[in-house]
């Protein structure tokens, strides 16, 4: 059974309600229309706020496990190959729905460059930006099940990764037993690094 969201006084009736956190008459069923209502509204907004926000076009990852969040946005890059300068932070913002509760989080980066018929992954220590209940813009660890959540990742752009290299890399955000949270898959260039 769906949640009616129009407008009415009996919606009004259980939205206030809904805010009397220790009513003597609020039960477990209003309990969990509640959180169906107010869980509703959040990822309406969030789908509203992924519309209007830039957003750039990311692939289903093809080496690890992960489904694609909500939304994705790369600073300065709506279509990949995303050009990333050198010596510079790359900054990803994310917007995904925790499928369960969430203690605690990683973020782990693949670089995949291909020789010729070869491809070679390298793994890119993201050092303390791969704690990323640290980097969460909305919330805090432990995440709920259901919620909305906004992180922002920054990956420094090393120059062990020579200016003109083209790679794909896989970002992916695993839980603390090691399970799949998200995965996104994108091509970038590395570019010169910004004159200020």
């Amino acid at each position: 059974m769906g949640l009616n969201l129009k407008p009415s006084l009996r919606s009004g009736a259980v939205e206030e309600r809904c805010h009397q956190r220790d009513s003597p008459d609020r039960d477990d069923g209003l309990r969990s229309i509640c959180v169906e209502m107010w869980s509703k509204l959040v990822l309406l907004v969030a789908f509203a706020v992924a519309v209007h926000a830039d957003t750039t076009s990311v692939q289903t990852c093809t080496s690890n496990p992960g489904d694609l969040p909500l939304n994705t946005y790369i600073v300065g890059c709506v279509t990949p190959p995303c050009e990333l300068p050198q010596l510079q932070d790359a900054v990803i913002n994310i917007i995904f729905r925790a499928d369960r509760v969430l203690n605690n989080m990683r973020t782990l980066a693949t670089a995949y460059l291909s020789v010729g018929i070869v491809t070679i992954p390298i793994n890119y220590d993201l050092q303390e930006n791969a704690i990323t209940c640290h980097f969460l813009t909305n919330t805090y660890c432990p995440v709920l099940e259901g919620e909305v959540v906004q992180y922002t990742l920054n990956m420094f752009i090393m120059e062990i990764f020579p200016v003109g290299t083209s790679v794909t890399v896989e970002f992916r955000v695993v839980d603390e037993a090691g399970q799949p949270v998200l995965c996104i898959r994108m091509p970038i260039t590395v570019t010169p690094p910004a004159v200020t």
